[in-house]
């Protein structure tokens, strides 16, 4: 699905000079998105994602009210090779002082460019899409005193997702799900595995038990194209199957590009979506345990101490869930194995992905729960920390630039991490969802 993009110009004042700029954006960015009819500075749009001026004209110092009027993200494309001309900078300035800047975008680089039409492509999709979630009773499950204080199961969240990004969530029974992947026959386990010969170290009944639940959430979901994103309520609502879906979400994605959400958390799935589908950069869900915050998070993962570091360690985060670092898509990992699970709230028979990402640059993000803000922090994924016998036995490494103003802007314990630093191309992406990212 490409993004509908209307270019736009003064008029009088369309020349030469604009047509042959938009022949060039075409030639160049014609894969990317789809022009429309040019249309006049103050004429009504039409059905679009976003306005481009190929060219900008001392005319538009007066013409701001007409500008203002633009109610879609304006992208300024003015140079050959798809960013803006150094020469519009003053026009630019002049625009956001004057209150239209909130729907400006002004790539510097043709990367970025890209990048702002496949985050305008996902704004696009998202009004015709849907996440699935199993659940049938959240808060009340395992764990429920910590599992009740969750946003992302409040009706609220739901309808604020609906009305911000045009997405709906589709809740479906996690225990019917469970007892259909139970009565699937240990045959189509053993013929799933023969497509999908995945490194692995459980038992057979722990490995069939996997399978089996990935082929009842594939034929749960069929062919709906609809379907971006699963989730289940796996930990609080474990009691419901013999296995958690980590495996599950491995494939789906590696199958169809699925976003997977662990514990049904679609505050996570929805800042997954968005990053993923417009940087493409590998991203995975974590828990975060801030070295700061001593004991309580010590206490969590079963551990004596936090794993030593070099410099100040107040700047340095433990990342570990489900016993190791999270979900890792195989696409995603430098190492990866299926395991036995580790959490005591989960079946005998569970079992969780052990992988590893590559070290080096990280970007932390997540959505607030306002729906207009994302925290954007860029660290360093230094190394991998193991305690035998507790819930982390492969757990990251993360040094960030200052702890202590970390902990006073996070969002969720759970977060997003994606390799490499991508602030500078999650601020125009922001622009487009109506999002100010919030750099840590």
């Amino acid at each position: 699905m490409k993004p509908r993009i209307v270019p736009i110009f003064f008029n009088p004042g369309r020349d030469g000079g604009f047509d042959t700029q938009l022949d060039l954006l075409r030639a160049l960015l014609g894969n990317d998105a789809e022009f429309l009819a040019p249309v006049p500075l103050g004429a009504n749009l039409p059905d679009c994602e976003a306005a481009v001026f190929p060219q900008l004209l001392g005319e538009a110092y007066r013409r701001v009210p007409d500008f203002r009027a633009l109610t879609r993200p304006l992208l300024i494309l003015t140079s050959e090779f798809g960013t803006l001309s150094m020469w519009d900078w003053e026009l630019i300035t002049y625009l956001k002082s004057e209150g239209v800047g909130a729907g400006i975008i002004a790539p510097y680089h043709i990367d970025h460019t890209r990048v702002v039409l496949r985050a305008l492509a996902v704004k696009r999709q998202l009004h015709t899409s849907k996440f699935i979630v199993y659940q049938d009773n959240p808060g009340d499950g395992m764990q429920a005193p910590i599992f009740k204080r969750f946003y992302w199961w409040e009706n609220e969240c739901v309808q604020r997702m609906l009305s911000k990004f045009g997405i709906t969530i589709e809740k479906r029974s996690f225990r019917k799900l469970g007892a259909e992947a139970k009565a699937i026959p240990d045959s189509d386990a053993q013929a799933a595995w023969r497509a999908w010969p995945l490194p692995h170290a459980l038992p057979e009944k722990s490995l069939n038990a996997a399978l089996k639940l990935y082929l009842a959430v594939k034929c749960d979901i069929g062919d709906d194209s609809a379907v971006q994103g699963v989730g289940i309520n796996c930990l609080n609502e474990s009691a419901f199957s013999d296995c958690t879906p980590c495996l599950a979400w491995n494939l789906l994605y590696q199958e169809r590009g699925l976003i997977w959400g662990c514990e049904a958390d679609i505050m996570a799935m929805l800042t997954k979506l968005i990053l993923h589908r417009s940087l493409g950069a590998p991203i995975i869900l974590t828990n975060l345990y801030p070295f700061l915050m001593g004991q309580a998070a010590l206490k969590h993962e079963r551990i004596a101490d936090f794993p030593p570091v070099e410099g100040d360690p107040r700047n340095y985060i433990l990342v570990a869930h489900c016993g190791y670092l999270g979900v890792v898509p195989q696409s995603f990992s430098t190492e990866w194995t299926l395991r036995k699970k580790v959490l005591a709230i989960v079946d005998e028979h569970a079992s969780a992905i052990d992988a590893r990402l590559p070290t080096g640059p990280i970007t932390l993000a997540k959505l607030h729960p306002d729906m207009t803000t994302m925290t954007v922090v860029e660290g360093e994924l230094t190394g991998y920390a193991g305690y035998p016998g507790s819930d982390c036995l492969n757990g990251g490494v993360i040094r960030v630039p200052n702890g202590h103003r970390l902990m006073t802007q996070l969002a969720s314990h759970h977060y997003l991490l994606l390799t490499g630093h991508h602030l500078a191309a999650i601020e125009p992406v922001g622009t487009v969802f109506g999002l100010t990212p919030k750099a840590v």
